[in-house]
């Protein structure tokens, strides 16, 4: 993707700089669209380390000046945002760099959630967990030691991120603990229908469903307030009522709709769920078809198509804004693609894509030995023997104990260790279970029926 049109540099340096910072972005960009072998660290290392040196001269080109962003920043912003997608393919994911599109992404996130006033506690708990996650990995991360800026970059982005998530909670408390679960319920409602207003095929019945349960949640209520057991009117009340009404407004404008999107912003709206769809199958296969790279380009169309937006809206050719239904469909889209980003780079596994093969093969192993162990056991030691048997095959692949692709060694060495020998762990525990099944258990002896003939005198 191209970087957005913004004023070039006008120092000479600074010049010199971007055109240094775009070959680099263009080998990576190469390198993303390369799937005849997988990612190599030291390729990947050479670019970062690149990258690093002209960071740093810009640093010293820009000391002592007042400077405004150019398109040197955002080139910058690019190529930081596919090393740190690189990292997580390479099985690094526990190093600074990693966590710098994933602070991005966050951010993003975090943004549409303030802007929609549409969140649960639940939503807000996954990033701060992922926050404390990262700032854990940027202070003892080695990669940033020869570049101290960039962990400073990083750490002012979670702090950021944070700050915004500070904001969020303090929104959620301003509701009564009882109230909540009414809230949360209210939301997923909402999504539940965002989701059927985006579906091939429009379902009313669908959305008159939810409209029922809107009601239901509405008629908890008494004189319009939610109240506690003893009538007391609950904090958060009427926020909650707003939302309820915001709810039951949707359902209408849906059904007047009736799924159907103006001609006009079919296209963007024909992209968006063309990525939302994409993303989704990724979700689902992601062990297998994942390069986390991949998601460069779904996160750049995204960034694209929401910066579009003038005072939070869409503006057609004739300078008309995008009608409510429009907008909230279109926003609908992007903010779920984005949850799908977050989603995917969260659950990326630090382990090299050489190796994730091999991974894949011993997580389903795991899982099917679990499923054997829960499901009682096997009744014959021999029920184990094609476990037994792919488990000494991929331990026979080690070259001194280390999975090796030609000469390298993959990172991720330790996870797909320790991932074989829970399996073999569980593979044994089966086997003496079965073995302690299969052993006849001796004959009690049998007390004697008689007692020994009396001696005569």
């Amino acid at each position: 993707m191209d970087t957005p049109m913004i004023p070039g540099p006008k120092d000479a340096g600074e010049r010199e700089v971007l055109e240094k910072l775009m070959a680099i972005r263009d080998q990576l960009q190469l390198r993303k669209l390369d799937r005849t072998t997988y990612v190599r660290t030291h390729d990947v290392m050479v670019l970062y380390n690149q990258t690093i040196e002209q960071v740093k001269t810009l640093g010293e080109i820009r000391k002592g000046k007042a400077v405004e962003e150019n398109r040197v920043d955002r080139v910058v912003d690019s190529v930081f945002q596919l090393l740190s997608l690189f990292f997580m393919t390479i099985g690094r994911n526990n190093e600074a760099p990693a966590a710098y599109a994933l602070t991005s992404t966050i951010k993003r996130l975090l943004d549409h959630l303030a802007e929609s006033n549409l969140f649960s506690a639940q939503d807000l708990e996954s990033m701060s967990q992922t926050l404390d996650h990262l700032s854990g990995i940027v202070h003892n991360s080695a990669s940033t030691k020869p570049a101290p800026f960039l962990e400073t970059l990083i750490v002012q982005r979670i702090e950021r991120c944070r700050a915004s998530l500070s904001h969020l909670q303090k929104k959620i408390e301003d509701i009564a603990e009882p109230l909540r679960p009414t809230a949360d319920k209210l939301i997923s409602i909402l999504r539940q229908m965002a989701v059927i207003n985006t579906k091939s095929k429009f379902s009313p019945s669908e959305i008159h469903k939810r409209e029922a349960e809107l009601r239901e949640v509405g008629e908890k209520r008494k004189n319009g307030q939610f109240v506690d057991e003893n009538g007391n009117v609950l904090k958060g009340s009427q926020a909650v009522s707003n939302l309820l009404e915001r709810c039951l407004e949707y359902t209408k404008i849906i059904l007047e709709k009736n799924g159907q999107v103006p001609d006009k912003w079919r296209p963007i709206y024909d992209i968006l769920v063309g990525i939302r769809n994409e993303l989704d199958k990724l979700s689902l296969t992601q062990a297998w078809s994942l390069r986390e790279t991949d998601l460069y380009d779904y996160q750049r169309q995204l960034d694209r198509i929401d910066e579009s937006r003038k005072d939070g809206n869409w503006i057609d050719d004739q300078g008309r804004p995008a009608e409510l239904y429009v907008q909230r469909t279109l926003l609908y889209l992007i903010r779920r693609s984005y949850g799908y980003i977050y989603h995917l780079m969260i659950s990326s596994e630090p382990v090299s894509e050489a190796l994730l093969p091999i991974y894949n093969q011993l997580q389903t192993l795991k899982r099917c030995l679990v499923e054997v162990k829960n499901s009682g056991g096997v009744t014959s030691v021999r029920e184990l023997y094609p476990y037994s048997m792919k488990l000494h095959s991929i331990d026979n692949m080690r070259v001194d104990g280390k999975f090796m692709v030609g000469e390298d060694i993959p990172e991720g060495q330790g996870s797909v260790t320790e991932l074989l020998a829970e399996c073999f762990d569980l593979n044994y525990e089966l086997r003496v279970a079965a073995e302690s099944a299969d052993t006849p258990t001796p004959p009690e002896p049998q007390a004697e029926a008689q007692s020994l003939p009396e001696l005569e005198s």
